[in-house]
């Protein structure tokens, strides 16, 4: 399970799977017996999953993989690991391909390649008491091909492929790699110096920023034009009713 090699991070462990019901399904299960940050990789789901439940598609050839660690303080911190992961998938990407003018960040939780959807994140946390036992971040990427557009919502970004948009084949394995590398430097960062550094370097890359979205939420929807994030990675939106801060929703372009 250890990861010994030059190129991975140390004291980070790695599992790669043949298949899996879901990586996130799979890292809840072996939390309690792991002992280091541990990245779990899937060359196949079964039952894989993106935000609110709704299913994440993954043709042959693409990515998927969670890392399970077991962070310091209170569960609000622990979610803004989301900004600390979309900034890691992106310079993986950009390491991965040579071309940073390709790759931005939407709001909460997705990589764009070409304005079109090619990665998702997700988050899922337990414990008790204010304290996060296990926090799970999983990540999805269309490495190789695009899922069936018509799992998509109305309205949504339509998916793209690293190999469509750019013809580069790389393994999902090859692929965790480079994630792993940049996640603990972001980690690092992230740990040691806190949000601010994470939060400007998000809003560099972030798409349609100064341009009008819409935030949906369960009961409600807000348009307004995108004007940064908080210091608790709230969107803030200017509206006719002055700025709204959103804690989650899906954006809409």
């Amino acid at each position: 399970m250890s990861a010994e090699r030059p190129d991975w991070p140390v004291g980070v462990d790695r599992l790669i799977l043949p298949a899996t019901d879901s990586t996130m399904a799979e890292g809840a299960r072996r939390a309690p017996d792991m002992a280091a940050p541990t990245w779990i990789c899937a060359l196949a789901q079964t039952a894989g999953r993106g935000r609110r439940g709704r299913v994440w598609s993954m043709p042959e050839g693409n990515f998927a993989a969670s890392l399970v660690m077991r962070p310091a303080g209170p569960p609000a911190q622990a979610a803004l690991r989301s900004f600390v992961a979309a900034l890691a998938l992106r310079d993986a990407l950009v390491a991965v391909t040579g071309r940073a003018e390709l790759f931005t960040l939407k709001w909460p939780n997705d990589v764009l390649l070409n304005g079109g959807k090619l990665a998702g994140i997700l988050l899922e946390s337990s414990g008790a008491g204010g304290r996060v036992e296990a926090l799970v971040i999983g990540i999805g990427v269309n490495l190789a091909a695009t899922p069936d557009a018509a799992l998509l919502e109305p309205g949504a970004l339509a998916p793209v492929s690293l190999l469509g948009e750019t013809g580069i084949v790389i393994t999902p394995e090859d692929f965790l790699t480079h994630l792993a590398q940049h996640f603990a430097r972001w980690e690092a960062q992230f740990t040691t110096y806190g949000f601010g550094p994470i939060r400007s370097a998000w809003l560099q890359h972030a798409a349609r920023i100064g341009q009008s979205m819409t935030a949906r939420m369960m009961r409600d929807e807000i348009t307004g034009t995108f004007v940064e994030i908080d210091m608790d990675g709230q969107l803030v939106l200017e509206t006719p009713k002055g700025r709204q801060q959103i804690a989650a929703a899906d954006i809409f372009f």
